[in-house]
């Protein structure tokens, strides 16, 4: 790629409108061509890993494997892959899991095409943005769990059995009950299932 070459991005996200909105913005002043347009996390996987592009715009939350677990896989296969998160909810335990995954950039998914296109561009110059919202969020951080009591929580939360929880984080059965019992005491409730809906309601997951 030369320095005259337009950006190429992987742009993934699931409310159509607003994919097919961006697909087209993006691109209007030249310097970034959309590639792909995946439509959830198991296809941003696919596309991302056959077409490597230079940045993955990708929407945190898609229904089935969301943008933390499409961003695990990938970065599996392609440590080096540059990432630009979407959300529009700036939840701090969300903000703490995607930098320990490496991503290189977060914001809203209100901000502007143009302001998204110079996030780009910072980005792929090797530099990493965090917009301020999403940042003073992650400031305001009460949540008195861990990061695997969180783990375990996010598990629960998209319904999976404790076994199939052991499974997909590589523990055993009993550490994970473990977590989850930890994790309700902290948070003073009766069942695993309420204690990720009261961690999501705070913005813990």
């Amino acid at each position: 790629m030369t320095g005259d070459d337009p950006i190429r991005i992987v742009l993934a996200d699931d409310e159509n409108l607003l994919r097919a909105a961006l697909a087209s913005l993006l691109p209007l002043d030249g310097t970034i061509t959309v590639v792909a347009q995946p439509e959830n996390g198991a296809d941003a996987v696919d596309v991302t890993l056959r077409h490597r592009p230079d940045v993955l715009v990708i929407d945190l939350e898609m229904p089935g494997m969301n943008g933390l677990e499409a961003v695990t896989a990938i970065t599996d296969e392609r440590p080096g892959q540059t990432v630009l998160m979407l959300t529009r909810h700036a939840r701090p335990g969300v903000l703490r899991r995607a930098l320990k995954l490496g991503v290189q950039g977060f914001m809203s998914k209100s901000a502007d095409p143009e302001e998204i296109v110079g996030v780009v561009h910072e980005l792929h110059a090797g530099r990493r943005w965090i917009a301020y919202e999403v940042l003073e969020a992650s400031v305001v951080d009460d949540c008195p769990l861990t990061d695997r009591e969180l783990d375990t929580l996010l598990e629960t939360r998209e319904g999976y059995s404790v076994r199939h929880i052991a499974r997909r984080l590589h523990l055993a059965p009993g550490t994970v009950r473990n977590y989850l019992s930890s994790a309700m005491q902290k948070t003073g409730t009766r069942t695993r299932h309420d204690a990720a809906r009261l961690a999501r309601e705070r913005g813990w997951l």
